[in-house]
């Protein structure tokens, strides 16, 4: 055999020695009697007990990091399996925004003007989520600081909860030109963040404002009206649905049913949680 066919032979022979390692950690002999161990200095060589020559490898880990800012996966034989962003493994709210604050992933970060990630409690037991960020939002960089906004604001008091106290955010974390709907292709792009912040926050609740954001989470094509006034599930999360804010600036006869969503919801935190809250209620 070639000096050439040897050494790769050595070569795949170690990288799979490595990665078999990763599964079983006793020593490992083989038959040239070089003993394969870690090491925290990949380069250094030493003499076992026995006078053997001990040659140390680098083991690789289960993640490593590629030029993309992706992450491999890798089998026991060596073989990428599954590929994750870095954004994937981050441990608080400040680090994920810190990480997703420049996505392009969809073509809104060429209109935006402010990446909006979301705003209020890292450990709020509800989380109200809207559809996308308006004017006021992009301008600002966070949800709901509009009239919509402040109008979300007196709701959320009424019921007994203050904006510090919730975590708000939206579907879309990039305004639509013109305040349009949101694309299935931009939802789709944004969800995996906004699931990595339900991840983080872990709430007792979520709460979405208007069609849009229901349909969007829920993949429901059901109108407000049937989705209102019920308990939904997403991903082992309690959901409930009401209007949006604005649409309440636009017809004010919505904020009757609003406040019945608002109150449906204050009672079952009460009972998940055994808190007693205290409305104050809607003007």
């Amino acid at each position: 055999m070639s000096n050439d066919k040897l050494d790769d032979l050595i070569s795949q022979t170690e990288k799979f020695v490595q990665n078999f390692e990763r599964f079983y950690h006793d020593r490992l002999l083989i038959d040239n009697g070089i003993e394969l161990k870690k090491a925290s200095d990949p380069k250094s060589e030493e003499l076992n007990q026995v006078g053997k020559k001990v040659k140390t490898i680098p083991l690789k880990t289960e993640k490593s990091e590629k030029e993309t800012g992706g992450v491999a996966e890798m089998d026991i034989f060596g073989n990428e399996t599954v590929k994750r962003e870095e954004w994937e493994f981050a441990e608080s709210l400040d680090q994920l925004n810190s990480l997703i604050h420049d996505c392009k992933k969809c073509e809104l970060w060429k209109t935006r003007t402010n990446f909006v990630f979301g705003v209020g409690n890292p450990n709020a037991d509800i989380v109200v989520i809207g559809e996308a960020p308006g004017a006021d939002e992009d301008a600002q960089g966070e949800p709901f600081v509009g009239r919509a906004g402040q109008l979300l604001n007196k709701i959320l008091d009424a019921t007994g909860f203050a904006r510090e106290e919730v975590f708000i955010c939206n579907i879309l974390k990039s305004r639509p030109p013109g305040n349009r709907n949101p694309l299935p292709i931009e939802v789709e792009a944004c969800r995996p963040y906004l699931e990595k912040q339900l991840k983080l926050v872990n709430p007792k609740l979520i709460l979405l404002l208007g069609r849009v954001a229901a349909e969007s989470l829920l993949k429901t094509k059901e109108p407000l009206a049937k989705l209102r006034g019920k308990i939904h599930n997403y991903k082992g999360w309690k959901v409930m649905v009401t209007f949006h804010p604005a649409a309440l600036l636009r017809n004010p006869n919505w904020k009757r049913p609003t406040w019945d969503d608002m109150l449906q919801l204050k009672a079952l935190y009460e009972e998940m949680t055994g808190k007693t809250i205290e409305s104050k209620g809607m003007k």
